[in-house]
């Protein structure tokens, strides 16, 4: 009976080893610590060169690369229209693929909601949250109008005598920052004259003199604001962003305009990515954003760390989402 009842403690014993190696297995699988990228990465742009996907998709590859943070090459594609829905749509194609990512923002929620698209944030593998920008609003450098209530007090008057261009689709982001920060100064949004310049033509239009505002975020304005080219009308931080040249960027709120918009940005998946996947990304664009080398792109397009984790990130799209909701609903544009 004795030997019994050793025999016994010695298989339990056994068994607890076994489990606990098992249970460090799969924290180690789930860590992404086990998981590493075989062949270079797709980094899909659901635009054009030069907007706010495009950089963020360019900054982090070079940086992720140069760190040497991820042992294979990116390769950005840029797969424009729809307001990012023919991106979508290709991504979509790519289900289970674990070597393939896009930049996001809220667009993914702009244009499922205004009809342009089924796909939707559900539909992508959120993997983190990097960085906040803010609304933009840009005229020539020789334009008449010398701030933001310049611009509203003519819109008030005959609003389809100013076009607009933004490098997103009809009813998706640059269009809809624009619509509610009139809105919130009292223009009718329904009367706005947005013109789209999906291929990222924006800032050419306006230099052009084809349009009279390009709405865009702070990151698009800089250069051409260094250069002499353009003058920012108002941008929708709270407060003045510190930083060379955007700090003198005037905010809605000073101008008397009660308005805030927060242009977020982030890094998904194809649905059904592999979590050890997804959490390698997650640990790698972690790490990058630590560095010196992510935080001299932080200051080089004004954008602001916002970091937050692949559970976090997937909670503040839901939450998100019903504001947007909520908005697109009150204005009258959603589909």
């Amino acid at each position: 009976m004795k030997k019994k009842s050793i025999l016994l403690g010695a298989v339990l014993a056994l068994s607890s080893i076994m489990a606990a190696c098992n249970g460090d297995e799969k924290a180690s699988s789930a860590s992404g610590d086990d998981w590493k990228p075989t062949k270079p990465i797709e980094f899909i742009v659901p635009a054009g060169a030069g907007g706010g996907w495009d950089t963020t998709a360019r900054a982090a590859a070079k940086v992720l690369e140069e760190q040497k943070i991820v042992n294979q090459r990116f390769a950005a594609v840029n797969k424009p229209g729809g307001g990012g829905a023919i991106g979508w749509a290709y991504i979509d194609g790519k289900k289970k693929d674990d070597h393939l990512l896009f930049p996001t923002s809220p667009p993914i929620m702009f244009v499922p909601l205004n009809g342009q698209s089924d796909l939707g944030h559900k539909d992508f593998t959120p993997i983190a949250a990097l960085t906040a920008d803010y609304a933009a609003y840009l005229v020539k450098s020789d334009s008449p109008f010398q701030n933001m209530n310049d611009l509203v007090d003519a819109m008030k008057k005959d609003p389809k005598s100013i076009s607009v261009v933004g490098d997103s689709a009809p009813g998706s982001m640059d269009h809809m920052q624009f619509v509610k920060s009139v809105s919130a100064a009292g223009v009718d949004a329904k009367n706005v004259k947005y013109v789209s310049a999906q291929d990222g033509g924006g800032m050419t239009m306006l230099l052009g003199g084809q349009v009279e505002v390009y709405s865009t975020g702070v990151g698009e304005a800089v250069e051409q604001v260094r250069a002499g080219n353009v003058r920012v009308l108002g941008v929708t931080s709270a407060e003045r962003i510190e930083g060379d040249v955007i700090s003198d960027f005037p905010t809605l709120k000073e101008q008397g305009i009660d308005d805030v918009f927060v242009v977020w940005r982030g890094i998904m998946g194809p649905k059904d990515m592999s979590p050890e996947a997804a959490k390698y990304y997650e640990n790698a664009l972690k790490e990058m954003t630590e560095t010196d080398a992510w935080k001299e792109e932080l200051d080089r397009y004004g954008w602001l760390p916002n970091w937050m984790g692949s559970e976090e990130f997937s909670k503040f799209l839901d939450e998100e989402y019903d504001k947007i909701d909520k908005l697109m609903t009150e204005i009258g544009l959603k589909k």
